[in-house]
C-alpha cells in the first residue's frame, strides 16, 4: 500500500476520534496520537479542521434529502477528507482524491459506501468546477 494511501486512513481515523471527542481539542493531535506526526496526516486533518464548516456545507448542498447526521461517521469523515483534498489539496488531482476515498469506503465503510461516496464527491467536484455564469443577454 502507497505511504499517502495509508495517510489517508489514518486521517480518515483521526477525524473519527476528533467527531467521537465532540470536536474537542486540536485535531492535530489527535492526527498525531494516531500517525507519529506524518506531515501528509496532520495536513489533511488540519485542512478539515479549519475548513469544517464550509466542508460540510459543500456535503449537504449536493445531498438535498439527507442531513449530515443522519450519515454513518465513517462516511461523513470519508467525504470531509476527500472534499478537504479537493479543495484545499490542489497538488492532488481530484480524481486521485475521489479515488482514494473509494478505497476508504470500501476498506472502512458499510456495504453500500462506496457507491455513496462516489456519487457525492462526483457532485462536489462538478460544483467546484462549474463554468462561472456569464452575464446575462
Amino acid at each position: 500500500m502507497r505511504r499517502r494511501t495509508r495517510a489517508r486512513g489514518r486521517a480518515l481515523q483521526a477525524l473519527y476520534a476528533w467527531e467521537a471527542r465532540g470536536f474537542e481539542g486540536d485535531p492535530e493531535a489527535v492526527a498525531d496520537e494516531l500517525s507519529g506526526g506524518d506531515a501528509f496526516v496532520r495536513e489533511l486533518v488540519r485542512a478539515v479542521g479549519d475548513h469544517r464548516a464550509e466542508i460540510d456545507q459543500r456535503i449537504v448542498e449536493v445531498m438535498p434529502n439527507w442531513r449530515l447526521e443522519r450519515l454513518s461517521a465513517v462516511d461523513r469523515n470519508i467525504l470531509r477528507l476527500a472534499t478537504a483534498e479537493m479543495m484545499y489539496g490542489p497538488e492532488t488531482p481530484a480524481a486521485v482524491c475521489i479515488q482514494e476515498a473509494l478505497r476508504l469506503a470500501d476498506r472502512f465503510g458499510g456495504l453500500e459506501s462506496a457507491r455513496f461516496v462516489n456519487g457525492v464527491l462526483d457532485a462536489i467536484w462538478k460544483r467546484l468546477h462549474a463554468p462561472e455564469a456569464g452575464p446575462a443577454g
